[in-house]
């Protein structure tokens, strides 16, 4: 017997009737050799980690553009807090936690750069929209690996894609990436929005403060909690009313005083319009696009390669490129 099949024996002994074993997969793509010590779930994870697009997180905004310090956080960092909120409800509730996690690790390989101002110009201009879950399975489905994908597991795709959006994940290990995507970004995007001045304690909704926390870990510890006492035993991902209720709240607040906070926000428009001359300029210029992007032009057309270019590229490279195109260089007479 495989180590790989001792895990899959032990997740049906231990796994909640509602959790999804590796055994149980819908199954790839196209076929793969099964690996002898890794689950699917887990071969995914590897995969995921492993890939372009997940390195370049680090160099993508979560909220706050090119802010001045260390501790603010990226996508990357984000990613990564949602996957540990993920495993930590999927362990509560006895959900295979390593599915969990694949879709946790992948949800916003699409996203952007410059955040939430990236998405919106993105979905401005192009014709059919532009949704950042859309795009990350896209990624995993056809852009990374030269194009050959990640050949990942349907139960995880489909985790990635119904982290938003109005589709809900078939298995509720999906359902926990949806509901953990939320809790991770609005305490760490309060904590971060604290940590820059941009909203004080006292600005804190008192409800809120007394309901969740004042404190990013408060407020995770009762979040996480309240979806495993709620959840446990269902056949659903649950929030107490109390607690949904202050969280709405909360994402309120953060949209009022943050999200669209001329102050935080102000550069958000020097970001777009970047995008928008990049996306303009690569329309016009097929030739210059990298030759991935070029085959992609050719077979769906010319805005779904210029879109995948720009919307794969990290702040900076976006950045080094419009200055690069579009700013004179200085120069001197030899």
């Amino acid at each position: 017997m495989t180590i790989r099949e001792e895990i899959e024996q032990r997740e049906q002994r231990e796994l909640s009737p509602y959790a999804c074993p590796s055994t149980q997969t819908k199954g790839r793509e196209y076929p793969a050799e099964a690996c002898p010590i890794r689950t699917c779930f887990q071969r995914d994870i590897d995969r995921i980690v492993h890939c372009k697009a997940f390195r370049r997180l680090k160099h993508k905004t979560q909220v706050f553009l090119q802010p001045e310090g260390d501790h603010y956080r990226t996508r990357m960092t984000h990613t990564l807090e949602v996957a540990r909120v993920a495993r930590t409800i999927a362990r509560g509730l006895g959900l295979n936690e390593d599915l969990t996690e694949a879709a946790a690790l992948g949800h916003d390989l699409g996203h952007t750069p410059f955040g939430h101002a990236g998405e919106r110009l993105l979905n401005e201009i192009l014709p059919g929209g532009f949704e950042h879950n859309v795009q990350s399975l896209r990624v995993v489905e056809h852009l990374e690996n030269d194009g050959a994908g990640l050949n990942l597991t349907y139960e995880v795709r489909r985790g990635i894609l119904c982290h938003s959006g109005p589709d809900l994940a078939e298995t509720l290990e999906g359902r926990v990436v949806r509901i953990s995507d939320k809790i991770a970004y609005l305490s760490a995007d309060v904590d971060d929005a604290l940590r820059g001045g941009v909203i004080y304690p006292i600005d804190l909704p008192p409800q809120v403060g007394q309901t969740l926390g004042v404190t990013h870990a408060q407020r995770l510890n009762t979040l996480i909690t309240d979806v495993i006492e709620e959840s446990r035993g269902k056949g659903e991902i649950l929030q107490s009313p109390e607690k949904k209720a202050a969280m709405a709240e909360l994402r309120e607040f953060m949209f009022a005083s943050v999200y669209l906070n001329p102050v935080a926000k102000g550069e958000e428009g020097k970001a777009q319009d970047m995008l928008r001359r990049l996306f303009d300029y690569y329309l016009l210029h097929f030739d210059e696009l990298p030759e991935q992007y070029r085959e992609i032009w050719e077979r769906e057309g010319k805005e779904t390669a210029v879109k995948d270019y720009i919307a794969g590229m990290t702040d900076a490279y976006a950045t080094e490129l419009f200055q690069d195109l579009f700013i004179p260089k200085s120069w001197t007479v030899k």
